[in-house]
């Protein structure tokens, strides 16, 4: 099963201010956005990533460039599927003046059921089929070229991710507001033919090199389904102690931040 890190773009000045940017064009990130991101290029230095695919805004390839700067790294493959949400006439607005319209409690409460109103906007479904589509795909092609053991970026929007850890975790699309992710935050995923494993989230500082499968001295064989099962019992975690850069081992834990952004 490969491993995918899930990265949201750096802060941009449109976060900042709290608008709703969709997919406004030139929209890059702000000095904030661009520090974020070098720091994520230095956590992710000594990871070794197989693939990298990214949302077509330029607040998204402006992150995955980062990521991608490290020798011997692939460069980003543009999927429009993880692009934004189509916001249609919302886009460009206020959050807090948004918040007053009719739509904002059924966006906060039933997700699911909201169409966002204007030529070309879609509907959260929408946005959550196509993202998770993309996602499961390249999952498994990338699987299929690199091995159980590759590991690869995505880089996308909050709410896209929101959608996309919902769907890992059985969640139904109405309880993704639950869900925090913060500007070039990671979450972790493990497809199995069984199951989802999502192994950390929204993580913007924790130790990744304790993400990397460790190396395997033999295939376990029960149909490849010995990956799907959980540790009952919670597990052992990673090999590697809490704020330790020491070598790779699997797990890690959820470490959610106490901070929330538009």
């Amino acid at each position: 099963m490969a491993t995918l890190f899930l990265v949201r773009h750096g802060r941009t000045k449109a976060n900042a201010d709290g608008i709703l940017a969709g997919w406004t064009p030139g929209l890059g990130l702000d000095e904030v956005g661009r520090g974020q991101a070098d720091k994520l290029g230095t956590r992710m230095a000594g990871i070794p990533v197989t693939g990298i695919v990214t949302s077509p805004l330029d607040r998204c390839q402006q992150t995955a460039g980062v990521v991608s700067a490290t020798d011997g790294r692939p460069t980003p493959v543009v999927d429009a599927r993880l692009g934004e949400v189509r916001y249609g006439d919302w886009e460009g607005r206020e959050l807090k003046k948004l918040a007053k319209e009719p739509l904002w409690k059924v966006v906060q409460q039933h997700p699911s059921g909201v169409h966002f109103p204007g030529d070309g906007a879609e509907s959260l479904r929408a946005m959550a089929d196509r993202a998770v589509g993309a996602i499961r795909e390249w999952d498994a092609r990338i699987e299929a070229e690199h091995g159980p053991d590759a590991i690869w970026v995505a880089v996308s929007h909050g709410d896209v991710i929101k959608a996309i850890l919902a769907d890992a975790l059985s969640l139904h699309l109405d309880q993704f507001q639950r869900i925090v992710v913060d500007p070039c935050s990671v979450s972790v995923i493990r497809y199995t033919p069984l199951r989802s494993f999502v192994v950390r989230s929204n993580d913007s500082g924790g130790d990744l090199a304790a993400l990397v499968p460790p190396a395997r001295k033999r295939r376990r064989s029960r149909r490849g389904t010995a990956d799907s099962d959980a540790a009952v019992g919670g597990g052992a975690g990673s090999a590697t102690p809490a704020g330790s850069s020491a070598g790779p081992g699997r797990g890690g834990t959820a470490r959610p931040s106490s901070e929330s952004s538009a």
